[in-house]
């Protein structure tokens, strides 16, 4: 299978990634996501850093995917968003 490079924007950082041709509106679709829950919460809560908003951000999205009937693939898009919000938090860190 084919893969293709994308660029998505998470919480304002732009991230290169390679994806299989099949993946990739699900990989744009759960930027899209995280990206309006973070707004939410900024919205709604008195949040301001970005590594807080992050870490609720991801609870919410693994929580409701645990929630949900999901597939092999869906788990594994999941599984790469996590890595890529370890890897935020961990240059936000440093």
């Amino acid at each position: 299978m084919s893969k293709l490079s994308i660029k998505v924007v998470v919480a304002g950082r732009t991230y290169p990634l390679s994806v299989a041709q099949d993946e990739k509106e699900k990989v744009i679709n759960a930027a899209a996501d995280i990206n309006k829950a973070i707004n939410l919460l900024k919205d709604n809560y008195a949040v301001k850093d970005m590594q807080d908003l992050l870490a609720m951000t991801a609870l919410q999205l693994a929580s409701k995917e645990n929630n949900q009937t999901s597939t092999t693939d869906d788990k594994s898009i999941l599984l790469k968003i996590e890595e890529d919000l370890q890897s935020l938090s961990n240059d936000m860190e440093a």
